[in-house]
This record gives C-alpha cells, sequence and structure tokens, in this order.
C-alpha cells in the first residue's frame, strides 16, 4: 500500500464507519490535473443507494477541504464495490472464496501479470488461486488489482 493510500484511508476509513456504512477500499490515480479519488462504501444488509453514496460524498468532501492531503484538483467519486468488486484487503479475499475472481500482479509470477480463475483459500499471506487445474500462491503484496467476475446463470 503507497503512503498516499494509507494517508487517505486513515482520513476516511472513520469517516464512512461514523456515518454507519462499511469502507471497503479506495482507489488513488494522481494524473496532474485529472486525478481520481474512488471511495467504496459497502451496507451487507441494505445495499448501496444513490442517497448514501452522495450523503458519504458531503461528509468526505467536507473532511478532505479541511484535511486536505491530495494538492492538486482531483474528482471524487463515491460507490458501491458493485458485482464485480475490487478486493483490498486479505479479509476481503477470505469473505469471497469459492468466486471467481480476475488478479493483476505489479510484476511477472511464473512468467504472468494476470491470472483469472476460482479463488481457493489465503494461506499466510499468499492467495490461492486455481487456473484451468493448476493452483498459484499469489504474494498478495505483489497483487497490484483484484476484482470478483460476476457469474450470470
Amino acid at each position: 500500500m503507497s503512503a498516499k493510500i494509507k494517508q487517505l484511508e486513515d482520513i476516511l476509513r472513520p469517516v464512512v464507519e461514523g456515518l454507519g456504512y462499511e469502507y471497503w477500499g479506495i482507489e488513488f490515480r494522481a494524473r496532474g490535473h485529472e486525478s481520481l479519488l474512488r471511495l467504496f462504501i459497502d451496507d451487507v444488509e441494505k445495499g448501496i443507494g444513490i442517497e448514501d453514496c452522495e450523503k458519504v460524498s458531503r461528509q468526505v468532501s467536507s473532511v478532505m477541504d479541511v484535511e486536505d492531503p491530495i494538492q492538486s484538483e482531483y474528482t471524487l467519486e463515491v460507490s458501491s464495490p458493485g458485482m464485480d468488486r475490487p478486493l483490498f484487503e486479505l479479509a476481503q479475499y477470505q469473505a469471497f472464496v469459492g468466486h471467481k475472481v480476475q488478479i493483476r500482479l505489479r510484476m511477472a509470477f511464473e512468467g504472468r501479470r494476470k491470472f483469472q480463475g476460482l479463488l481457493n483459500g489465503i494461506e499466510g499471506d499468499d492467495v490461492i488461486v486455481v487456473v484451468d487445474d493448476h493452483e498459484f500462491l499469489l504474494p498478495f503484496d505483489s497483487i497490484d488489482k483484484a476484482n470478483i467476475v460476476p457469474v450470470f446463470e
């Protein structure tokens, strides 16, 4: 986790949880004058609606104005994780064991960076993914991005 992501998480997690929502994670893309801060919130019992996103967005905007952790202009997006929810923490991976996932690594592992398969579990700090009957233990720290792959039946 980058220092900037950690700083933003330390500011935003208490705001989200203080409003009664689950803090799911954040993505921050610094692109000069077009930076993007995407905040994911969840409510397992009721789900997330546009009103929830608006409520959190207003509160987060106020806190960000005071704390000012991003020096340039940025766009704030507040969203539910959705069906293709991103995974940010090991506990989230554990909660979705048995689901299909798509994982992109920062650097190649066994000659590849992209893996799509069945999330089979967690072993220490490794994420276990089965791709084409081959089990991979992917170091959590090397994962750049991971999402649940929705299955429609």
